[in-house]
């Protein structure tokens, strides 16, 4: 079993739709899949809670519970474990990391944001877990060269990035309002392309 860790410090960076989005890419992709949601806000329960399938299965926990949900998770053969976390709470981001294969770091291309990545890095290299994050740059613009500096801007924090980045698009919101994902949404939609992307790209880093 691989667990993977949407972690970041600055609120809206995107953290629950990324981890939503490849825990059901991952779930069509055959493997067994669960969420395990330590945000107080519960944006991935509730999301479950509004979708008609049960798959994949997410689980509201506390940060002091990681550890068992994970033992639980693996008992019942879950191939892959993404962690949502919130912004707010760094015992839960630290413990997320900490129990990480892979830690994805989602962060806007703008300048607040990018600033606001430093806190998060810090409690990356804190769990010595530099070598395993990279930042995943999420409701970039489709026009203009703002991903692109902002990949720029992120290399200087000695995180890798992502090579594909998350466009602004419509159908993340509209998708899950319906308890779906842009990939259900729309299959065939530039948002279903970039978390296909995305998700073929994360599991050449946990190797599944």
């Amino acid at each position: 079993m691989k667990v993977i860790a949407i972690v970041s410090r600055k609120g809206g960076s995107g953290k629950s739709t990324i981890a939503i989005h490849l825990a059901v890419a991952a779930n069509l992709a055959g493997k067994e899949t669960a969420i395990i949601d330590l945000d107080p806000q519960s944006s991935a329960a509730k999301w479950s809670d509004s979708r008609s399938s049960e798959f994949p299965v997410v689980v509201s926990a506390q940060a002091s519970r990681l550890e068992k949900v994970l033992e639980a998770a693996a008992k019942e053969g879950a191939d892959l474990v993404f962690i949502d976390t919130s912004p707010h709470t760094e015992t839960a981001a630290l413990a997320a990391i900490r129990a990480a294969d892979l830690i994805l770091v989602p962060c806007r291309p703008s300048i607040v944001d990018l600033r606001a990545i430093d806190d998060t890095i810090d409690l990356i290299k804190l769990a010595k877990k530099t070598s395993v994050a990279a930042a995943v740059l999420n409701g970039v613009p489709p026009q203009g060269s703002l991903g692109d500096e902002a990949v720029e801007a992120i290399a200087g924090y000695g995180i890798a990035v992502a090579p594909v980045k998350i466009g602004h698009r419509s159908a993340f919101v509209r998708s899950l309002t319906d308890g779906l994902t842009a990939i259900e949404y729309e299959p065939k939609g530039k948002a279903a392309k970039e978390i296909n992307a995305l998700y073929k790209w994360t599991c050449t880093q946990v190797k599944v």
